[in-house]
């Protein structure tokens, strides 16, 4: 091979694997890695999941006392479009437990969110809030507002006084004779029945009567969890925080810490570009998103239909088109 033909060609194989690394720069990755761990906030450790690409995307579960673990898989497709981080709030999930059970408060939940945003430097955020989840990132945004981009309250409520009157009226829609016996363990009391073991939490008969037959016409809609069940689905993750935070006298009052929750007044003060998302039958009733809507000057209201309050179950594609379009503003 002549020298000019063998230069040419090491020349084209050069130009040639170029051409397929700058292709393979360009094209999007089909892997998805996931990181997890721990932040010290303030003295607790919080647990944190995190996956995905683009703008950092923090998301807050309800309860209180859950896990993020109900957010998957549904949640899995804004990964596409965003830095996905998951936490499991204080004394919830995989994160620390307190001994002290007055720490357990939405105030501090809130300043734990912060110390997860500035440890894992995520600068802005955009920060989404389902259920009790919502009410913490309402929390954050009272407080912390000048660090969210976007801020996205999926089926809460910004009064605790409304929401009981909620509930009352869904406890008031259960067939009567389930009301009936209801109403019978309720008054007879709810915990220290039972083995020594059962103790610290509702009995059997008491959760499938209140998450079951109170509370699934509100859960779900178009797309009923044929795997639900009433005495496990809703139960938290620790008792000790439940009882601390929504009370120890059933599940259609709350008369725990989160009685402070009386927000109506001061959501005028948030400013940041806000979506609220709510299910047309949900369990925090769409009136409530509507007066967050009128008093959330330039927020955005979707109401999602045949939906409960987990209506990223009931219709994910709705939920997502609602997300993805609020977030790319």
């Amino acid at each position: 091979m002549r020298k000019s033909a063998a230069i040419v060609l090491v020349a084209l194989c050069v130009l040639t694997l170029a051409a397929v690394q700058h292709t393979a720069a360009q094209a999007p990755s089909a892997v998805y890695p996931m990181q997890e761990g721990y932040v010290d906030a303030h003295g607790v450790l919080i647990y944190y999941v995190e996956l995905g690409k683009g703008a950092p995307l923090m998301v807050v579960h309800g309860g209180p006392g859950a896990d993020h673990t109900y957010f998957l898989p549904w949640l899995l497709p804004l990964a596409r479009t965003h830095r996905l981080i998951f936490i499991d709030e204080r004394g919830s999930g995989q994160s620390e437990r307190l001994q002290d059970v007055s720490k357990y408060t939405v105030e501090n939940m809130a300043d734990d969110v912060d110390a997860v945003r500035v440890a894992l430097n995520l600068g802005k955020i955009d920060l989404l809030g389902h259920s009790y989840g919502g009410v913490l990132a309402q929390a954050y945004a009272l407080k912390y507002q000048q660090h969210l981009s976007h801020l996205i309250l999926n089926s809460t409520f910004a009064s605790t006084r409304e929401m009981n009157e909620v509930l009352a009226r869904e406890k008031a829609a259960m067939p009567p004779e389930k009301l009936t016996r209801l109403n019978q363990l309720e008054q007879n009391g709810l915990f220290g029945k039972g083995a020594i073991w059962e103790h610290g939490r509702y009995q059997p008969e008491y959760e499938t009567l209140a998450w079951g037959d109170g509370y699934f016409p509100f859960l779900y809609g178009a797309r009923p969890d044929p795997a639900y069940d009433p005495a496990t689905g809703n139960a938290p993750t620790n008792w000790d925080l439940y009882r601390e935070m929504w009370g120890s006298d059933g599940e259609f009052i709350i008369d725990g810490n989160l009685k402070s929750v009386e927000w109506v007044d001061r959501l005028h003060t948030i400013h940041v570009p806000t979506l609220i998302v709510v299910g047309d039958h949900d369990e925090c009733d769409p009136s409530l998103s509507k007066e967050m809507h009128d008093k959330i000057a330039g927020s955005n209201l979707v109401i999602l239909p045949n939906s409960g309050h987990m209506n990223f179950v009931d219709q994910p594609q709705m939920w997502q088109k609602a997300i993805n379009g609020f977030l790319s503003q």
